[in-house]
């Protein structure tokens, strides 16, 4: 018996060293291999250069409030856009920055919090796009993404912005359009998921198109 347990202590001991090495090195050196090579970009992080310079990642939402650029959904942590005043550090509404971070305040239906940053941003999206109706403006306008920082929104959330963006940018309506097309994927396979547009790559093209005026 005294024999058998230096032997099962070393056999337990290769194995750990052996699986260690092939899924904690192995298996992930092997994967990123294989995704840098098949998908170079992605494997990359999205990553969105307006010429030489890395301004986003395609994965990740940015707060947009001109009235020139579409919007995007509400974030809890203003996808973490701030500025600093007096070497403080604040959120565009006036809140304490709180440092990098991403989540949703997970209010419940019945919380009064919830229906006051509603009914602002209800009140703000009508201020700023005169001629729509309450009643219309899309769900995804005003609920903030699990993570908060959702780079997308619906066509029609992005459409019903449409006017508003073709007013203050000078661009028409139909290249606005245009513009949002492009950045419109679909649903996976044509099955799974909804079409959903890409914000950032919207206000990329608007930008580029303000640049050639």
């Amino acid at each position: 018996m005294k024999n058998k347990v230096p032997s099962l202590l070393g056999q337990c001991v290769r194995a750990s060293v052996t699986f260690m090495i092939i899924c904690g090195l192995a298996y992930p050196l092997f994967l990123t291999g294989v995704s840098g090579a098949i998908f170079p970009d992605k494997s990359k992080g999205s990553l969105v250069k307006v010429g030489n310079k890395t301004v986003a990642s395609e994965m990740v939402g940015q707060e947009f409030t001109q009235d020139k650029y579409l919007w995007g959904r509400p974030s809890a942590y203003h996808y973490n856009v701030y500025v600093e005043k007096e070497g403080e550090k604040y959120y565009r509404d006036g809140e304490e920055f709180q440092g990098l971070s991403s989540g949703s305040h997970n209010y419940a239906p019945s919380n009064p919090a919830l229906k006051d940053r509603v009914a602002g941003d209800v009140e703000r999206f009508l201020k700023r796009n005169p001629g729509i109706k309450k009643e219309d403006i899309p769900a995804d306008l005003l609920t903030e993404s699990g993570s908060g920082l959702d780079p997308n929104i619906s066509p029609k959330a992005a459409d019903i912005q449409v006017d508003r963006i073709s007013k203050a940018s000078g661009i028409s309506k139909a290249e606005v359009r245009k513009i949002i097309k492009k950045n419109t994927e679909g649903k996976l396979l044509g099955v799974f998921g909804n079409e959903r547009v890409n914000v950032l790559g919207v206000n990329l093209d608007i930008y580029r198109n303000l640049l050639k005026r």
